[in-house]
């Protein structure tokens, strides 16, 4: 019997381990993928927009070469983390569903042999992130094999037609980067301009590269249909057909909102946020918290790394005192 189950294995979620287990609380963390599965699948040479104190958690401090931290100093920090606190977490294992009411929960899960698992547990915290779930094109051809919602390296685009849907950080840096490889990069964006959000070292290198014509790009316009070998483009000049061979759809990602339904938390209909216990972050379902980036529903952007890594203190208080 378990204290708390803690769905996820992000940084939010190790923080929810760490704070639990100070309180002598007993929690097993379940993780779909790997630890800190998000950060992974992150561009593999990207540096963070913050400093490295920002990303700490459990008192460990973290160190980093650069003013900011890359990828890999990340993944090496939390796994550090996970191992000075002895962290009990199941990776490769997927949640399916949760039955049971508080006090008496139960998480079932399958694991990466395809075995059904239960934890019966006291609490339940869902801190799943964001990231699994990319926001569809949801056009003809936006699910063919050669539309990609996960930029990571630019090595096998070299030599090819490549679009990249989007005008924020993910879609300039996978730009850059095809171009620098030796992708021939149109970038299309139904805005005027790339977004003022966009990184201040990368905003004046992409608008540069758009400027002088190395990288096409396509304002106000939009794909309005995706083909084996080409895209057709809705622009202020009409339709446009481009050759094309890779589309990275950089168009956002959103949290399981079906899954936090399914079990009895309520969202507000315009901005998808769960209706929770500010106080406790408890939610409507007694017994079910919620943890970082979930508790902002599509607005994505308010909670980070750096302040939903404060949540595991106020849930494990809670789950401490009840």
């Amino acid at each position: 019997m378990f204290d708390a189950v803690i769905v996820g294995a992000g940084p939010t979620g190790l923080a929810c381990g760490i704070e639990l287990q100070k309180r002598g609380q007993k929690a097993v963390l379940i993780e779909k993928g790997c630890v800190v599965n998000s950060l992974y699948h992150y561009p593999t040479n990207m540096t963070f927009f913050t400093t490295p104190e920002l990303l700490e958690i459990g008192g460990i401090p973290m160190t980093s070469i650069n003013d900011k931290p890359n990828r890999t100093e990340a993944l090496k920090y939390y796994r550090r983390v996970a191992d000075h606190y002895h962290l009990d977490i199941r990776q490769y294992e997927r949640v399916n569903h949760i039955s049971g009411d508080d006090g008496a929960f139960v998480v079932h899960t399958i694991d990466r042999a395809g075995q059904p698992c239960e934890y019966p547990c006291r609490k339940v915290i869902l801190a799943m992130g964001y990231y699994d779930i990319p926001n569809r094109l949801n056009i003809p051809g936006g699910d063919l094999e050669k539309v990609i919602h996960y930029y990571k390296e630019p090595h096998p685009y070299y030599g090819h037609d490549v679009a990249v849907i989007g005008a924020k950080n993910s879609a300039a840096i996978a730009a850059l980067e095809l171009f620098w490889t030796g992708a021939r990069v149109t970038l299309i964006h139904r805005g005027e301009r790339i977004s003022d959000s966009v990184k201040y070292w990368i905003k004046p290198n992409i608008e540069n590269r758009i400027k002088c014509g190395e990288v096409k790009a396509y304002f106000r316009s939009g794909v309005k249909e995706i083909r084996q070998d080409s895209i057709l483009l809705t622009t202020p000049d009409g339709e446009v057909s481009l050759k094309n061979d890779f589309v990275f759809a950089m168009t956002g990602y959103r949290p399981d909102f079906e899954f936090m339904a399914a079990h009895g938390i309520h969202l507000d209909p315009a901005t998808q946020k769960p209706f929770i216990n500010s106080d406790t972050l408890e939610s409507e379902r007694k017994g079910i918290y919620l943890a970082g980036v979930v508790v902002a529903g599509v607005h994505t952007n308010e909670i980070f790394i750096e302040n939903g890594r404060f949540h595991g203190a106020i849930i494990a208080e809670a789950i401490a005192r009840s």
